[in-house]
């Protein structure tokens, strides 16, 4: 059994975080149960000494939680490191440097938090974006993801003004800008996933429907653009947005979800890694695709739609990349973050 970790809105059923098993022999979705109860913990992180660090919103403040797992399997309360305003959208850990990350979309900050001796939080440096971009979803700045590069730096997606920072990250957590990389106006860009090269990366823009693929110079912090080429049909006019983007273990083969489209677009990845081409678009069997995960042993994925509470599992061919549907009516209340344990 293969138990993952799922992150929820908490606005109809859900009350938080929940786990879910994948009997690997059977290839199927088992045992949805409740784990911790938190306000929308849309995204998570788990650190190698199992803390669970969760996007956490209290009333009118938003932050971070960070919850033990205790002998007995369940979780206990550490702390929270919150302010007033929405809550993060993304979360990291750093373990070479016992730090956590966060990406604030709604103010368009990036913050760092120290992990203390026993797991608990403290805020270490917060990052003030600025700018904006064509889009009417651009406005203002909106940090979507925050995480550690191949060589610990820290790479940061900024939705509202099309850029991709890099920062150098001090030990007590101290963040100094090194590089920025611009978009394409109105790319949006919301997540990124590195090669197992470490020299290509491939950059999701939530708004064009885009995958960018990117070569990272590790001396300079400095992306350049390689390809840009779109995750949906030429025909297609209706809304779509681009959530999450995975690489295989194998860097053979990259996959980015569409909600709208509610498809998972699936690429053969060329020219050792800074080509990609489209060789499946298959249904997510659900509505507003959000985050998916391949499975350690990279045999299946497993995928959560928002708004059908539904997640659906595929088998996937390791020679060839493509999916087949396994499972799609496995009952999950809001989710949108999926991690394996």
């Amino acid at each position: 059994m293969q138990k993952m970790i799922l992150g929820s809105y908490t606005k109809k059923d859900s009350r938080g975080i929940y786990t879910i098993e994948l009997d690997t022999e059977k290839k199927e979705l088992v045992n949805l149960q409740p784990l911790i109860q938190e306000d929308n913990p849309t995204f998570l992180a788990t650190s190698k000494k199992e803390v669970i660090y969760a996007v956490s919103k209290d009333g009118s403040l938003g932050g971070v939680a960070a919850y033990e797992k205790l002998d007995n399997g369940t979780y206990s309360f550490l702390n929270r490191v919150s302010e007033e305003g929405a809550p993060p959208c993304y979360v990291a850990v750093d373990e070479v440097r016992q730090l956590v990350y966060g990406a604030n979309y709604h103010k368009g900050v990036v913050t760092s938090y120290n992990i203390q001796e026993d797991g608990s939080l403290e805020l270490a440096d917060r990052i003030q974006h600025i700018g904006n971009g064509p889009h009417e979803n651009q406005g203002g700045p909106h940090a979507h993801y925050s995480d550690l590069t191949p060589d610990n730096r820290l790479v940061v997606c900024d939705l509202g003004n099309d850029t991709l920072y890099t920062y150098d990250v001090s030990d007590s957590g101290k963040l100094t800008e090194v590089a920025q990389f611009k978009a394409n106006p109105g790319t949006g860009p919301r997540h990124i996933v590195f090669h197992p090269n470490e020299v290509n990366a491939y950059l999701f823009g939530e708004l064009s429907n885009e995958v960018v693929v990117l070569s990272y110079d590790k001396t300079t912090g400095i992306f350049t653009q390689e390809q840009v080429i779109s995750t949906l049909p030429n025909d297609f006019t209706d809304f779509s947005g681009g959530a999450a983007i995975r690489v295989s273990a194998d860097g053979q083969f990259l996959y980015a979800s569409n909600r709208g489209h509610n498809s998972l677009a699936v690429y053969k990845v060329l020219s050792e890694g800074n080509k990609i081409e489209l060789i499946q678009l298959i249904s997510v069997e659900g509505d507003f695709p959000r985050d998916f995960d391949i499975t350690p042993d990279q045999q299946m994925i497993v995928l959560a739609n928002q708004n059908t509470d539904n997640l659906t599992l595929f088998d996937r061919n390791q020679e060839t990349g493509e999916l087949t549907l396994l499972q799609k009516d496995i009952y999950a209340p809001e989710i949108v973050c999926i991690q394996f344990n």
